[in-house]
């Protein structure tokens, strides 16, 4: 017979193991496309071919004449020696004709595997959307409803990447535009063209981020930029840098930054990093504290919504890249890194949430797959778009305020606007500014 103290340790043993296991997945899937499915096929509300000349596989889309109506923009853009800019543009509405044309289109490509620097944004408050773009040695602003030049301005030659817009002046409107070039410097600049910091150096000695993340961490109505592995103080100094203790930060980059939780402090928010080449995805706090990692795959991508009916959320849906075709995954976590769900796919590099069924709970969009999910990893709908998707946008294109998606397809570059038709109304008009495919 046990003496109590063995009974008792033994229980406390087994309680510590059963607090170590990790929760249970809810489900493992695999999905390798739409064949043979008996889900049901979603038909598009509308289909735009892109102009086959100045348009590409880059696009963004707002309302551009002010007509209470979404419109199209597509660029190519120009890719050499680490330098990307964007080369040719065309507006078109959703019937397919054209708002304008701008560029040169014999000079780029049509093919995107990263972001292309021209984004929609009503930059100068008044009501009217205007087109931003960064071309070779220039940013370039255009009248959104014809196209016309209305300024440019000088930024470094390879200062081209990508542009995103933030407030860094504590305004009432983010007026400020960030540009940088490939992985190595950055340049904040204001609405005037003004230099406002910048230049040659790896912000705390790290590749930048694909794209710079604007976040406000103090309340002070400026942004903090997650730059890459270093928070920037909106005036270009270092707040603070996240220094892993899981991975060798010396083989990559951050892939994606996503503001997890807010908060009134900076150690209340909740940031998620995706990290490129260095195989790991991490939580940490406003502060650069490290909540959480886990490392061991090639990360890149993280959409945040509540999957789980039961389960409090946010989850987080993260891609697992740079797999050959048929062994993609795409994984649902909680918000404290354990795995939840784990479907495999042909290919998971581009996916979304949205409520598509009105149960006030996201659904799973694959943009290849061309795919809704549930909250199983069962496919439920498909899209019918004739080939596999590659750009995918949310936002409004109906005019009814509700999240609609939209697909694009290859050869010939075809948009396909899909209609939300159950979820609630809360969507702009577009896809909405800085965008990203990270």
């Amino acid at each position: 017979m046990k003496r109590p103290i063995e009974i008792f340790t033994g229980l406390v043993f087994a309680a510590t193991l059963a607090a170590a296991e990790p929760p249970t997945l809810r489900f493992d899937t695999t999905d390798f496309g739409p064949a043979g499915s008996t889900a049901p096929r979603i038909e598009p509300w509308r289909e735009v071919r892109i102009d086959p000349l100045y348009g590409g596989h880059w696009v963004v889309t707002g309302d551009l004449d002010g007509d209470g109506a979404a419109d199209i923009v597509s660029a190519q853009n120009v890719l050499g020696d680490g330098i990307h800019y964007t080369s040719s543009a065309v507006a078109q509405r959703l019937d397919g004709s054209i708002l304008w044309r701008w560029g040169n289109p014999s000079a780029g490509q049509k093919e995107v595997g990263y972001d292309v620097a021209l984004q929609i944004y009503d930059w100068d408050g008044d009501g009217n959307n205007e087109v931003i773009l960064l071309t070779e040695g220039f940013l370039v602003e255009l009248d959104g409803a014809t196209g016309q030049m209305r300024r440019r301005f000088a930024i470094p030659k390879r200062a081209t990447d990508c542009l995103l817009f933030a407030n860094l002046s504590g305004g009432p409107r983010a007026t400020d535009v960030i540009v940088k070039d490939r992985y190595r410097r950055i340049w904040a600049y204001n609405k005037k063209g003004e230099k406002l910091w910048g230049g040659d150096w790896k912000p705390g000695g790290y590749p930048t981020a694909h794209q710079v993340r604007p976040i406000d961490l103090d309340g002070d109505g400026k942004h903090e930029l997650m730059a890459g592995y270093v928070m920037l103080n909106s005036n270009g100094t270092i707040r603070w840098t996240y220094q892993s203790k899981v991975m060798d930060q010396s083989r990559g980059h951050l892939d994606c930054c996503r503001v997890l939780q807010r908060g009134k402090r900076p150690e209340d928010f909740r940031l998620l990093l995706t990290c490129c080449g260095d195989e790991n995805i991490a939580c940490v706090d406003g502060n650069g504290k490290i909540l959480w990692e886990s490392p061991g795959h090639h990360f890149e991508s993280i959409q945040l919504g509540t999957i789980f009916p039961d389960l409090p959320g946010p989850h987080i849906l993260v891609d697992i890249a740079h797999r050959p075709p048929g062994e993609n995954p795409l994984w649902v976590m909680d918000s404290e890194g354990n795995v939840r769900g784990k479907m495999m796919l042909q290919n998971s590099r581009i996916h979304g949430l949205v409520d598509w069924t009105g149960d006030g709970y996201e659904e799973i969009l694959l943009s290849s797959a061309r795919g809704i999910f549930d909250y199983r990893g069962v496919r439920i709908g498909t899209f019918n778009t004739g080939s596999p998707g590659s750009v995918m946008l949310l936002g409004d294109m109906t005019g009814d305020g509700i999240s609609d998606v939209t697909i694009l397809t290859q050869d010939p570059a075809v948009v396909h606007v899909f209609k939300n038709r159950h979820g609630k109304s809360t969507a702009p008009l577009g896809c909405g500014v800085n965008h990203t495919l990270y």
